[in-house]
């Protein structure tokens, strides 16, 4: 195969699951590992992607993907994720839950639930109003446009003067070295103050943030109780957390 033609199929792969891996590449295309890693260093030199230990992922540490590109991508791996941490939650639970694409499908599964629940964005907003046995507290503040997530300083303190049982957080980027990552400065700062006021807290990430670290680190994981994700993860990087008395759930 051409050349242009492997790369286009490396950035289709990219495109479609937002992660790719040397050894799958090889098979895909046919060809040697070093072949696959010429590509991707030739692609990275392009801006294309960014070159992660096995593989590659999307864009660099200062592009965000868009949300609408996001709601579209490893839909059924945030559905499994979004399951699991569903499970987790009892009755009589106070509840933060965060905003982005895996976060809301973790609250479209909240609605027979008897909860208190703090909002992260409109969107999770708007799918527990409509649930009976939800009693939602809104954190106010600034709301980003089009991600629709609660930021600046007014969420901040809303959150520092409250105390949850559970935490649903998600992230651009997790890493067992960097821990979590954002992109969004503001955005960062609530996740940072949601962990700190959490009892116990759950981390929603299916296998495309693994090593796509983002600009912003805005946790060490060192408060983080569970980390849900799909059988995609690396199992290096999964491992090093489970030695870290982290829960690990592969789904």
């Amino acid at each position: 195969m051409e050349s242009a033609n492997r790369q286009e199929v490396i950035l289709r792969g990219l495109r479609d699951r937002g992660r790719v891996s040397v050894d799958d590449l090889a098979q895909e295309l046919d060809c040697s590992t070093m072949t696959v890693r010429r590509d991707l260093d030739r692609l990275a030199g392009m801006g294309l992607l960014r070159r992660v230990h096995g593989g590659a992922v999307t864009g660099s540490t200062a592009d965000e993907t868009p949300y609408p590109v996001r709601s579209a991508t490893a839909v059924d791996a945030k559905r499994r994720i979004a399951a699991a941490a569903a499970a987790m939650i009892s009755d009589g639970e106070t509840v933060l839950v965060d905003g982005g694409t895996t976060a809301l499908e973790v609250a479209r599964l909240l609605h027979d639930h008897r909860l208190t629940v703090t909002p992260l964005s409109l969107q999770v907003a708007a799918e527990l109003g409509r649930a009976g046995g939800i009693r939602l507290i809104m954190p106010g503040g600034d709301v980003r446009p089009v991600e629709q997530s609660f930021v600046g300083p007014l969420t901040v303190h809303a959150l520092d003067t409250l105390r949850f049982d559970t935490a649903v957080i998600g992230c651009c980027g997790i890493d067992a070295e960097d821990g979590l990552t954002g992109h969004d400065l503001d955005e960062s700062a609530v996740k940072a103050a949601a962990i700190a006021a959490a009892r116990r807290t759950v981390v929603v990430a299916d296998a495309t943030k693994w090593g796509a670290g983002a600009f912003v680190r805005f946790h060490d994981l060192s408060k983080v109780t569970t980390v849900i994700t799909d059988d995609a993860a690396p199992t290096d990087q999964t491992a090093r957390l489970a030695e870290r008395g982290i829960e690990v759930q592969r789904v």
